[in-house]
């Protein structure tokens, strides 16, 4: 197949980019106006510009970009991450559909970040949306897919956990304390986590472009979400180090502010009951198998 990938510098874009070339597909980087060299075609999501004449002949489209939300949240932070989502989907959804023929499946992302903090209850792809500014992001983000799907795109919102690897997101920030003795739980350590690693989630972006029943939201995120102390703890254990101070919520208020209720002080136990059903194998779906796959592989590097 001929697949379009946006978003191909970042953790899941270089990965999945990697899976699907050695699998014998032609993969096409969608770039950002402006960035050097290479091969690949060029958009400007920023100001919402695309030629659709270049999106000719693709059988697929993975569109993994956005900003990333790391960090504290100004206005001007939390404008770069909507719009990075919400409008350069939006361009990208409307120059496909302008297409005479338009690829068969678009995989786009989406966050389990959909169901705000929902403390124990057990979400499926059918909970509704949660409040607050991520909440808000997702369903804009998955709402601007539409021109696709009117379109007769077969679109699949894949709606990601906190991806476990060492090349990027979140883990490398924890594993330094951790390696010091000096790591632990987030807050009370009650809220859930729902995560995946790496090798899954592009797996499960190949299985999205390759199985024609799959579509809409998908929870692309490990069965067994676990609360955050017990994360810490079995990260500790894998890495033989003591996993005791707690980071205290108040400390992270003050520190990264409302990225910190959002993202770290959030409980969102998400379930992968779209994915279940339609018969995906999860490489990874224990939490301490996972770390020590993960963690392995980084010492093999």
């Amino acid at each position: 197949m001929r697949i379009l990938v946006t978003g191909s510098n970042g953790l899941l874009g270089r990965a999945v980019s990697r899976l699907l070339s050695t699998s014998g597909h032609n993969v096409v980087p969608l770039l950002r106006q402006g960035r050097p060299g290479g091969r690949g075609l060029r958009w400007d999501p920023d100001r919402g510009q695309i030629e659709s004449t270049q999106l000719h002949n693709f059988d697929a489209v993975i569109h993994l970009a956005g900003e990333n939300i790391a960090g504290r949240w100004s206005e001007e932070k939390k404008r770069r991450i909507r719009d990075s989502r919400v409008k350069a989907t939006r361009t990208l959804c409307q120059a496909l559909a302008r297409r005479p023929t338009p690829p068969r499946v678009l995989v786009a992302a989406s966050g389990v970040n959909y169901y705000g903090d929902r403390g124990e209850e057990l979400l499926t792809e059918d909970s509704p949306p949660g409040e607050g500014f991520l909440p808000e992001v997702c369903v804009q983000w998955e709402a601007a897919t539409q021109p696709a799907v009117e379109a007769g795109i077969r679109v699949v919102n894949l709606r990601f956990g906190m991806v476990l690897s060492t090349e990027g997101g979140a883990l490398p920030k924890m594993l330094r304390p951790f390696r010091f003795g000096l790591g632990g739980p987030f807050g009370s350590g009650r809220q859930f986590m729902s995560w995946i690693t790496l090798d899954d989630a592009v797996s499960i972006i190949r299985f999205a472009v390759e199985d024609e029943a799959l579509q809409g939201p998908v929870n692309a995120v490990s069965p067994n979400p676990v609360p955050n102390r017990e994360f810490a703890r079995t990260l500790g254990a894998v890495l033989h180090r003591p996993a005791l101070l707690p980071f205290p919520g108040f400390a992270a208020r003050a520190v990264l502010g409302e990225m910190a209720e959002e993202l770290l002080l959030s409980s969102i136990r998400a379930a992968p009951r779209r994915l279940e059903d339609a018969g995906y194998e999860f490489k990874w779906p224990d939490l301490r198998n996972a770390l020590e796959a993960v963690l392995t592989r980084e010492e093999n590097v």
